[in-house]
């Protein structure tokens, strides 16, 4: 009786592709987050850069 079930829980192929499907969007997932992290490094030494030269600028400006 047990090696009839596992038989044929071995050989069901119905929830093949909803756990396919759960996979590759698990990987698109984490694929969209890494590139929101870099997205967010780059625009943060970005604005970094600007507040610097800002700051340069004004101190430049008032004579500092």
């Amino acid at each position: 009786m047990l090696a009839a079930f596992a038989k044929n829980l071995i050989s069901d192929e119905r929830g093949t592709s909803a756990v396919e499907m759960g996979l590759i969007c698990g990987l698109i997932v984490l694929a969209m987050l890494s590139a929101l992290q870099s997205f967010a490094n780059e625009n943060s030494a970005l604005w970094t850069s600007i507040a610097s030269k800002v700051s340069a600028s004004s101190q430049a400006a008032a004579g500092g």
